[in-house]
């Protein structure tokens, strides 16, 4: 059964009714679903549930934790607080010592790294005897103990340290070539890519075969294997592989950037031991506002985003747990505060791809409700208008009518929580989770929109 034309109008006590025709569809039977949709008002008094199924139970929320995490950054941190990466110069035993400093800025680029040089050069220092690179800041583990094995092979699972350099990972495109070849694979940045094997086992297919491709690497040695195949004439594919040498890899780029400054530098090793003493900031590059990286984060679901911001929560007091228990601990504090129900979510990372990260629906709305007056936070939604992770989506909705949503995707989870808004009826938070389902992605997701778009229809009456 299909949902109804979103021009056919619904009132409030239809929409129970409405939704449960959509998710008792055969192919959805075995599904689990969690659904609250909620009129939006500052007070909780004034707020009134339309809809709600399971919604105090526990899903995998996906990328729809990024909701969490952004909420509590935003709250604790404020919107133009901005990362700080430093290098320090140091005078011992007539020795000149660099000492780069890395905050967890996930936005730093190989750019920023030739203003950092530049800024020593102007300084006077042409010769540098120890090249240090600090990656203590965030403590613990930079690869997350629970992630799923492919995904720390891929860009999007790339570990989080505190020197993070081009997201710490390299990037790829993988092309068609004449029907039986393999694909090519053509690396973003030719020297990131120096080093590297490549093992290939992809193949260009004709213009009737289906289409995938699956890109991963070893974990200890830099060898990246392709499998997979693409039709002959079609458009390349993209990918990226994880860095797991990322304060390696910084230093490396950080001594090259030095010498093409006209920098000599003797020795350059990751400080592992060295406190520093009397020190003088001779550079130092800032991350844009946390309102333009938790932008990125929600518009693009960025995961390294998202866990660097959850580990700077994580270092306000410097303490000696990992950062990423602590910045769980402070965005719990935090979203209390809030009132958004502790018990509402179990998280265990800051961007959802952990299969271990759990949130009810409730604790999902919740969260929207207390931030819906934060500008910063709404901006930094997706929307059909945007060129987020929305687009393309509920084209056929009224032009009057507006969705700004956090979708999450991933095998057998899709969701999608945010605000709704039409003219013909109050402003709405919803959140809406599949889990437990074998069927693919699209139609899962197909399901969730026809869901907004039967929501999408309510008027007062």
């Amino acid at each position: 059964m299909m949902a109804q034309p979103v021009s056919q109008r619904l009132c409030s006590a239809g929409l129970g009714a409405a939704i449960e025709a959509i998710i008792d569809r055969p192919s959805l039977a075995r599904a689990h679903w969690g659904i609250l949709v909620q009129t939006l008002a500052a007070a909780p008094s004034a707020r009134r549930t339309l809809y709600a199924r399971s919604a105090q139970q526990y899903f995998i929320p996906a990328s729809t934790a990024k909701l969490l995490t952004t909420a509590a950054a935003l709250q604790t941190l404020g919107p133009q607080f901005r990362i700080r990466t430093s290098v320090y110069r140091m005078d011992l035993a007539d020795q000149v010592i660099l000492r780069v400093v890395g905050r967890g800025d996930p936005s730093l680029s190989r750019k920023d790294l030739q203003e950092l040089a530049h800024q020593v050069q102007q300084q006077g220092i042409r010769q540098v005897d120890r090249l240090l690179a600090d990656d203590r800041y965030f403590r613990g583990d930079p690869i997350h103990p629970n992630w799923e094995w492919e995904d720390i092979q891929s860009g999007y699972g790339a570990p989080v340290n505190s020197l993070i350099l081009n997201q710490n990972a390299i990037g790829l495109e993988l092309f068609p070539q004449a029907v039986g070849q393999p694909l090519q694979v053509k690396w973003e940045d030719a020297e990131a890519a120096i080093g590297w094997t490549i093992e290939n086992t992809s193949i260009t297919v004709g213009p009737s075969e289906p289409e995938f491709v699956e890109v991963g690497r070893d974990v200890r040695r830099p060898i990246l294997r392709v499998r997979g195949q693409l039709r002959v004439g079609s458009a390349p594919d993209s990918a990226a592989v994880a860095v797991l040498d990322p304060a390696e890899v910084f230093l490396k780029q950080f001594q090259k950037a030095l010498v093409a400054q006209q920098i000599q530098v003797r020795q350059a090793s990751l400080d592992r031991t060295v406190e520093p003493g009397k020190q003088q900031e001779v550079g130092a590059i800032e991350s844009p506002p946390l309102m333009a990286l938790i932008q990125e984060i929600n518009q693009t679901s960025n995961n390294l985003y998202a866990e660097a911001i959850l580990r700077t929560l994580g270092t306000v007091d410097n303490p000696e747990d990992s950062s990423l228990s602590i910045g769980l601990q402070r965005m719990k504090t935090t979203l209390t505060r809030l009132g958004v129900n502790p018990s509402g979510y179990d998280l265990a990372d800051g961007s959802g791809l952990s299969r271990h990260s759990l949130a009810s629906p409730e604790a999902l709305v919740q969260t929207l409700q207390a931030m819906a007056s934060v500008s910063a936070y709404r901006a930094s939604l997706p929307t059909t208008a945007t060129a987020g992770s929305l687009q393309r989506r509920f084209e056929d909705l009224p032009v009057q009518t507006i969705v700004q949503a956090k979708p999450g995707t991933m095998t057998g989870v899709v969701a999608l929580a945010g605000y709704l808004s039409n003219p013909d009826f109050q402003p709405l938070a919803f959140s809406l989770i599949v889990n437990q389902s074998p069927l693919p992605v699209r139609e899962l997701r197909q399901a969730i929109d026809d869901l907004v778009k039967v929501m999408a229809r309510l008027q007062s009456c």
